[in-house]
């Protein structure tokens, strides 16, 4: 009786971290409460309907990219295989964009240019992509990408107002708002996403083009710094700048790119641009994938360089052994090639062993008295 073995394959891995998985559970939770407390406390003024039109625009883009994008890459889609909990974890990015589009713009009662911005946010992330350790993942912040999308496009759109988080509170519970973003979202990108560095970085920087920009052009910096303290700035802090799928994972990558943003941000509020804190995101993201594609690049020139190397080098230690090689050995003899007149001993039974050198003739002896 014979037994015949069955390659097993091995378990896919998780699609993420299993500390991204959780952090995009308590983005999406910590959103969806503010959007519900939003239209029933803070006074929210889009209408209550529009958030469920985000959802399902998204939902559905994302699933059908999904599809598309595992046809054309021969693989199964990443929501099959898990059940419902699969599909929803699929689902937290999509979750997140929609609602974050929604709640962030302005564009009066015109719905559909809601909806292009959540279609825009969405699509971009199978656009805008670039390579990072041999997968191809898409470097743009989606949501900050579809809002900046719809601020060029309509001029007429605007960024939700300040009071739209706070309007109906008074009393002293307009700090109660910020307080809360503040604490939750410097837990989770502590203990989660790790984006601390990141965190300081943008708000130090923040803080320096404030002053820099006070002294230079005369601008009151206390009005700068005093933007610091709003819920749309604490909400783009700990819940728009960190996004970890578009952000570096490194200590100094961190503080390049927060640092980046802040400079980038002073850069374009000098020259007068409004709304730059979206823009500044989308520009340093822009970069960034510009500096992975341009990385990559140069790391297959350089694995290219080195092959030819080794190539060369193999070509020339064949070269070196023509007799060895008339004989069949191919250049497996580590001794130097015999005269092309000699014949490989015994062919390569004898492993193309080299003849024995010729005895060198003994110099005349002279005899020396004692």
């Amino acid at each position: 009786m014979s037994a015949t073995l069955t390659a097993v394959p091995a378990p896919a891995g998780p699609r993420h971290n299993p500390k991204v998985v959780t952090a995009l559970r308590r983005f999406a939770i910590s959103i969806s409460v503010l959007n519900i407390f939003g239209y029933t406390v803070l006074g929210f003024e889009q209408p209550w309907t529009w958030p469920f039109i985000a959802l399902a625009t998204s939902y559905t883009l994302e699933i059908v990219l999904e599809l598309l994008g595992a046809h054309s890459e021969g693989r199964d889609p990443r929501f099959r295989g898990g059940g419902l909990k699969g599909m929803v974890e699929f689902l937290f990015p999509a979750h997140i964009t929609a609602l974050a589009v929604n709640m962030l713009t302005y564009v009066n009662d015109r719905v559909w240019v809601m909806v292009f911005g959540v279609i825009v946010a969405v699509g971009t992330k199978w656009v805008l992509r670039a390579p990072v350790k041999g997968r191809m993942r898409h470097f743009m912040n989606p949501s900050n990408f579809g809002i900046a999308v719809i601020l060029v496009l309509f001029p007429w759109a605007s960024i939700a107002p300040p009071y739209h988080f706070t309007e109906y509170l008074d009393g002293g519970f307009d700090w109660l708002v910020p307080a809360i973003i503040i604490s939750l979202g410097t837990l989770l990108n502590a203990k989660l996403t790790e984006r601390m560095w990141l965190i300081l970085a943008w708000v130090g920087g923040y803080a320096l083009q404030a002053i820099i920009r006070g002294l230079i052009f005369d601008t009151s910096i206390p009005a700068a710094l005093a933007m610091m303290t709003g819920v749309a700035f604490v909400l783009f802090t700990n819940y728009m700048i960190t996004d970890p799928g578009t952000t570096p994972s490194s200590k100094w990558g961190q503080i390049a790119f927060g640092g980046g943003v802040a400079a980038m941000y002073g850069v374009l509020t000098a020259l007068h641009v409004v709304y730059g804190i979206f823009f500044a995101t989308a520009l340093v993201c822009a970069i960034r994938g510009a500096f992975l594609w341009s990385a990559d690049v140069v790391t297959k020139r350089r694995a290219a360089e080195a092959a030819g190397t080794s190539a060369a080098k193999a070509e020339a230690v064949t070269a070196v052994l023509p007799v060895q090689q008339d004989c069949g050995c191919a250049g497996e003899c580590a001794c130097p090639a015999p005269a092309a007149t000699a014949v490989c001993p015994g062919g390569c039974a004898g492993e193309c062993a080299c003849p024995a050198p010729a005895e060198k003739p003994d110099h005349d002896k002279v005899a020396v008295a004692a």
